[in-house]
Formats: structure tokens, C-alpha cells, sequence
């Protein structure tokens, strides 16, 4: 069967969730946003291309860093309202130069950097 990305279910604004995990260490990287149009790019040209909210125009994962994310594989969570690609990065892939956005822990109540 023929993907169409329109059948996803996007929110309010016309966009859903996406999770970036390494293909082989399986960290988790990020959490961005896509509309239809990202997730047709991406799955196009195999560079991962978000929506970006804040400037509201699309991001190719690295065009201006070089913090590329390279697609491997991209999956649907059962409501088909949230992605997980994953991605061979090349570089950090959190915007403060840290290798993932997950490096706050809360565990113990307290924030703890890492």
C-alpha cells in the first residue's frame, strides 16, 4: 500500500511529533515537529527535514551546521500521530552543542545536568 502522508493525524496547527534515536546506539536525539510537506521531504530525499515553529519554515536537519540527520528508517506509532525516525547523525544534535536535547535528569526531584 501506497503511503500518503496526509493520512497521519496532525494536530490543531497541522503537525505531529517526531523523536530522533540513533540507529545504533539507540539514544534518543531530539523531538522536533512535521507537517505532510516535512515528513514527503524527508522520506524524498533522506536528509530528515522538520517544520520549524519558531521561524515557521522547513529545517533540514544540519543545512547550516552540518549536524546532519540521515535517514534509516521511519515508523508510525499505532494512533499515527507521532513519528520515530531513525537517524545516522553526524555531529550534536541538540542547537546548544550537547549530542542529545536529553541531558537533564530529574530523577531524583532535582535537576541534574550531565
Amino acid at each position: 500500500m501506497k503511503f500518503d502522508p496526509n493520512s497521519l493525524k496532525f494536530n490543531d496547527a497541522g503537525l505531529l511529533p517526531v523523536i530522533a534515536q540513533d540507529v545504533d546506539s539507540h539514544e534518543v536525539l531530539m523531538l522536533a515537529w512535521m507537517n505532510a510537506e516535512a515528513v514527503s521531504r524527508t522520506l524524498k530525499t533522506g536528509q530528515v527535514t522538520y517544520w520549524s515553529r519558531s521561524r515557521a519554515e522547513f529545517w533540514v536537519k544540519g543545512a547550516t551546521s552540518g549536524h546532519t540527520q540521515e535517514l534509516v528508517q521511519m515508523q508510525i506509532d499505532c494512533d499515527r500521530d507521532c513519528i520515530l525516525v531513525s537517524v545516522r547523525q553526524t555531529g550534536p544534535a541538540c542547537h546548544t552543542g550537547a549530542r542529545t536535547c536529553f541531558f537533564t535528569d530529574l530523577t531524583g526531584r532535582t535537576e541534574v545536568t550531565s
